[in-house]
């Protein structure tokens, strides 16, 4: 038997089902080809974050209003007061010791890029000193937004993973109830959002072959922006009714650290010996995660074993 035979036969079966196939299919390909239209949205209008979130939002909520909610006339098959008695209650997953260093791996690396990528904000080389302080300063808050959001969003899946195995798989539930219940938040930015719409309407104007008009091309983008996310979102709830919530808070990590690197290569930002280092640490915890390395030092034992026994 050749070695790549007792390789192959020596890897567990796969038992991942075609929904967490697509699943992950939809994360990886909606949420790597929303990155391009959201940086080019915010190369052009760096402040446009609200009116980009806003229109995702409701996007998804009115999705879910029509089809999931049959325009309000569908009850919840999870009840809003079960919502709230979960999330004030137990939720105390505990992991091995092993999914910790594997975790904190994926996520040190993208910490190194993302640190490395900071030397976009140039401070202090434009402007004068307290400019560059003030622009750091702003950055910092904003990765640490960024990193309250994963948090939660890793303790949302805990808490999804235990409605689930209670009341049922209802992803699209979910989905919409998530999008629907924060949009009167979103009043509280509607200057904001307005304004960027004034601008959105100003910028350069193209044809769209389907329709023969000629649309604002931020508004293009945007919409393009608006359907890839849907697809992403789509993916990680239908991943949370697959899969342990650990498992899914990878694979979302995962696709940020993706989404950053296209960012960087796409937009020809400097990929340095850091960024390197960075994604070597990150799919090196991956591979551990995913149980390669044992899989591989496996097959070779049992490849040694057979040597032995045929002596």
């Amino acid at each position: 038997m050749s070695a790549l035979g007792v390789l192959v036969g020596y890897f567990p079966p796969i038992t991942a089902n075609m929904n967490t196939i697509f699943a992950v299919l939809l994360v990886f390909v909606g949420c790597c080809s929303n990155v391009v239209f959201l940086e080019t949205l915010v190369r052009e209008f760096p402040g446009c974050g609200n009116i980009v979130t806003f229109a995702q939002f409701a996007f998804i909520a009115l999705e879910g209003f029509i089809f999931e909610t049959n325009f309000g006339r569908k009850k919840p098959a999870i009840p809003m007061s079960q919502c709230d008695q979960q999330l004030c209650s137990q939720l105390q997953h505990r992991y091995a010791s092993a999914h910790d260093l594997q975790i904190s791996m994926v996520s040190l690396g993208i910490f190194i890029c993302t640190i490395m990528s900071a030397k976009q904000v140039n401070v202090g080389t434009k402007g004068s000193d307290d400019q560059g302080v003030y622009a750091f300063l702003h950055w910092l808050i904003g990765i640490a937004m960024l990193t309250f959001a994963l948090l939660m969003s890793a303790r949302m899946g805990i808490f999804q993973e235990t409605l689930y195995k209670q009341y049922g798989k209802h992803s699209k539930e979910a989905l919409f109830y998530n999008h629907c219940l924060p949009l009167p938040g979103f009043l509280l930015l509607s200057s904001d959002i307005y304004n960027h719409c004034v601008l959105f309407s100003q910028s350069t104007p193209v044809e769209v072959p389907v329709i023969g008009q000629a649309v604002p091309v931020l508004w293009l983008y945007l919409l393009l922006n608006v359907i890839t996310q849907y697809v992403c979102i789509r993916g990680v709830f239908i991943l949370t009714t697959e899969c342990a919530s650990l498992t899914v808070t990878l694979v979302v990590t995962l696709r940020k650290f993706i989404s950053l690197i296209i960012s960087i290569l796409f937009f020809k930002n400097p990929f340095t010996a850091w960024h390197w280092v960075g994604t070597g640490v990150v799919f090196l915890g991956t591979l551990i995660y995913t149980e390669v390395w044992t899989s591989i030092c496996t097959a070779l034992r049992g490849s040694e074993k057979l040597k032995k026994k045929k002596t």
